[in-house]
């Protein structure tokens, strides 16, 4: 099975990585997790309707709109495939509206 390669923004991976700490309550810092973690594992305990909360969660922080055929056709398993999930509905310009702190 082919998937392609989905540039993460950095502000994308940070908001992920701010949710699953978030979801998992725990106590430590978002950077502190690794892409390669996986979702439902020793640290990180997201849950099917966690991620659900999560999903619009991010949709707010990241102003965007995620789409209801999101999951088709993929599969997530750790932070980077949610991050790469969750960018490839986002907009390229909304990288450069956050990082400046004004419209693209």
């Amino acid at each position: 099975m082919s998937h392609d390669v989905v540039p993460v923004p950095e502000h994308v991976r940070a908001a992920v990585k701010r949710m699953v700490v978030r979801e998992s309550r725990l106590t430590i810092a978002p950077d502190q997790v690794a892409d390669g973690e996986p979702l439902d594992g020793q640290l990180l305990k997201v849950t099917s309707l966690g991620l659900l909360g999560m999903l619009i969660r991010l949709e707010d922080d990241l102003d965007v709109t995620l789409p209801d055929d999101l999951f088709t056709g993929r599969q997530v398993h750790t932070v980077a495939d949610l991050a790469a999930l969750v960018a490839s509905a986002c907009p390229p310009r909304a990288d450069r509206a956050l990082t400046t702190g004004g419209p693209a």
